[in-house]
């Protein structure tokens, strides 16, 4: 199961946070720095998965990729595929540049409400809904086209 994912800037700024377990917003931030610090220590010559984490309970990993300034961080259990979440990732990444034509940090920042409807596409209650990238790209599509026909009633 995902416990949480997490985008992070290289400056350590979160800029997306989705945690599939309640936790005090104090503890969710000390997770979220744990996190940049561990990762953003790392060499990229290391594999992209930490277990055991510190600030997360026993069985838990870390499994992330870096997109240009960007750390997408997916918190799993152990019943979870280190490869099939770094797959999942890359899904999420590719599901977002398809949106806003080369995704860049600004995008996150501007448009959360559709980047979160995106992740919810793919991740929903901390279980993987969809990977197929047409699946989720039809979905977003047809969520756009009720928001601007709701628009236009409004007008």
């Amino acid at each position: 199961m995902i416990k949480g994912i997490l985008v992070i800037n290289n400056h350590g700024k979160p800029r997306l946070t989705k945690f599939y377990e309640h936790l005090p917003v104090e503890r969710q931030q000390n997770m979220i720095r744990e996190c940049f610090t561990l990762i953003s220590k790392r060499s990229d010559r290391v594999c992209n998965f930490l277990e055991d984490v510190g600030a997360w309970s026993k069985d838990t990993k870390l499994v992330y990729r870096v997109y240009a300034t960007l750390y997408f961080i997916f918190v799993v259990d152990g019943s979870e595929s280190e490869l099939g979440i770094l797959d999942l990732i890359h899904v999420f990444v590719e599901s977002l540049d398809h949106v806003f034509e080369n995704v860049c940090e600004l995008d996150l920042i501007f448009h959360t409400d559709k980047v979160h409807h995106i992740l919810d596409e793919i991740v929903m209650g901390g279980m993987v809904l969809e990977t197929n990238l047409q699946e989720i790209l039809t979905a977003v599509k047809e969520q756009e086209e009720l928001e601007s026909r709701g628009s236009k009633l409004i007008k």
